[in-house]
């Protein structure tokens, strides 16, 4: 029946989107062009190495590939093309165990990745907690949402971890292998030649300048990267930010499962991330956040936050603001817009974020890098730095399906979620929650979605429009109104603003479209 329903909705939709994709193809294409040239000539951080006739030629002893790099993206791909027989070089700006209060949540979805990597014991021995879907909570009700996981190996499940052991066990597996050297030090710039990415300038553990050589630089350094400019077009949004605190031997309402309550101003999360500790984000929209010296945050967690805490959990809600050791980080959101650039490209979140809310960074990135494995795997050669550039561009399309269903369902839920005055929102909020509630594949269809068990853009866009069309039919009985008729009418209106914004920075035509874009049909360079 749901694919009845999506072909009907396919048609409705073409009209639409082939008018975006057109009317913004040519002036997109223009635009990126122009921006890209107008960066290199600029030197933006991109410094050539031939200022002074300098001309190095290739060696047999360069790796064949550097990643800038070592979080889950850069150590996961070190690895992957590690095994695959590559030589690859790392260098990481801190190998020391990071610290963060997000990447704490692998989706079932991203585990698969993980497994088809061979790195799925990375999971193990670091107190990870198997995570087996959602409880929403709104003003007094709960709803549970499992995984649908009937079809896979018992095995398979979300993991939720400390971020910095994640990340170390993987560091740990990469540097096992003889043809992988993780090193310290602080990438600077990137070498050019004649508009090719050579390698790039960095400053080791004792700060000394040096250059490392490569067919291929992979930029996989993070949401801070100061390298993306001169690979892609950044329009970093920031949302909102979270505020992390750890709760310690409490338990959650439901037992191996996320809590995402739908507070006012915007959402609150709850999950294990060990035995004994729960990790609790508290979204707080915009970028200007109460003072932590001063002491306005703790307040506004205990005044404003604390009363909309689950009962189970109040207490040691309390008792982890007191403590006083809290975290904040801003929440970025950035469309992949990317440069086809020789010699070089970029992953992870340097290339492509979304709103935390829905845990999906690691499954994308784990994902991309099974694309670019298999893109990678046939070439022998990769010194053909033209060749391989243009049968590289196919991997921005192949990614589309997982990338593009995970980063719009991460945008657009974190819309719908958060409150709002307007009364059409708050009709759109109320109705995500109540059809989710109603079970079956109301509730199995997104999960599938977020969990990145389908990636399926078309299944996400009619899920979409099915809670707002369910938003209209509760306003409509038992007796339609001209008030409620028009509040209707805002409601898809209001849904219609919140998902095609997003698809349109996605790229209409890469998702709906993937087999039209010349480089979809692109063979491997002959050696």
């Amino acid at each position: 029946m749901e694919d009845y329903i999506l072909g009907t909705f396919f048609a409705l939709l073409s009209g639409v989107i082939y008018f975006y994709v057109f009317r913004l193809k040519i002036t997109k294409r223009q635009r990126n062009h122009k921006m890209k040239h107008e960066m290199i000539d600029s030197g933006y951080e991109i410094r050539s190495n031939l200022k002074n006739g300098e001309c190095r030629p290739e060696e047999e002893s360069d790796p064949d590939v550097i990643i800038v790099g070592a979080g889950v993206a850069g150590a996961a791909l070190a690895f992957t093309l590690g095994k695959d027989g590559r030589r690859v070089h790392v260098i990481e700006r801190d190998l020391s165990e990071p610290d963060r209060i997000v990447g704490e949540l692998l989706q079932p979805g991203g585990y698969l990745k993980l497994i088809e990597l061979g790195l799925e014991d990375c999971v193990e021995n670091i107190d990870a907690q198997r995570v087996l879907g959602y409880a929403l909570f709104k003003d007094g009700k709960r709803t549970k949402l499992s995984y649908p996981l009937e079809k896979f190996h018992s095995d398979v499940a979300g993991r939720s971890f400390h971020n910095g052991r994640f990340i170390q066990r993987m560091r740990e597996k990469a540097a096992t292998l003889p043809n992988v050297q993780l090193e310290q030090g602080t990438v600077t710039s990137l070498l050019e030649e004649n508009g090719t990415i050579k390698g790039v300038q960095f400053k080791n553990k004792a700060s000394q300048e040096l250059k490392a050589y490569a067919p291929l630089t992979i930029v996989c350094d993070g949401c801070f990267s100061n390298l993306r400019r001169s690979l892609c077009n950044p329009m970093v949004d920031i949302p909102s930010c979270f505020v992390g605190l750890v709760l310690e031997n409490c338990q959650l309402p439901f037992q191996n499962h996320g809590h995402v309550i739908l507070a006012d101003p915007s959402p609150i999360l709850f999950y294990p991330i060990s035995s004994t500790e729960m990790r609790c984000l508290v979204d707080i929209p915009g970028q200007k956040l109460p003072s932590l010296a001063s002491g306005e945050m703790a307040k506004y967690l205990k005044t404003v936050v604390a009363p909309q805490v689950p009962p189970e959990l109040h207490d040691a809600f309390v008792s982890a603001v007191n403590k006083g050791n809290i975290k904040t980080m801003p929440n970025r959101s950035m469309p992949a817009a990317p440069y086809p650039t020789p010699g070089a490209l970029l992953m992870g979140d340097a290339f492509n974020m979304r709103h935390p809310l829905t845990g999906g960074g690691m499954t994308v990135a784990l994902s991309d890098i099974v694309v670019l494995k298999n893109l990678l795997k046939p070439l022998h050669n990769l010194r053909d730095a033209d060749s391989l550039c243009k049968y590289l561009e196919s991997f921005y399309t192949l990614r589309k399906p997982v990338a593009s269903t995970i980063n719009t369902l991460a945008g657009a839920l974190y819309k719908v979620f958060c409150a709002s005055p307007d009364q059409a929102r708050k009709e759109m909020r109320q109705a995500c929650f109540d059809y989710l509630s109603l079970g079956g594949v109301c509730s199995t269809g997104p999960i599938a979605l977020l969990s990145g068990l389908n990636p399926r853009p078309l299944s996400l866009v009619l899920h979409f429009f099915a809670v707002a069309i369910y938003g209209v039919g509760r306003l409509l009985v038992p007796f339609p109104s001209p008030k409620r008729l028009w509040l209707g009418a805002r409601l898809i209106m209001g849904a219609s603003g919140i998902i095609f914004p997003i698809m349109k920075a996605e790229g209409f035509r890469q998702v709906f479209f993937p087999a039209t874009v010349p480089a979809y049909y692109r063979s491997p360079p002959v050696n």
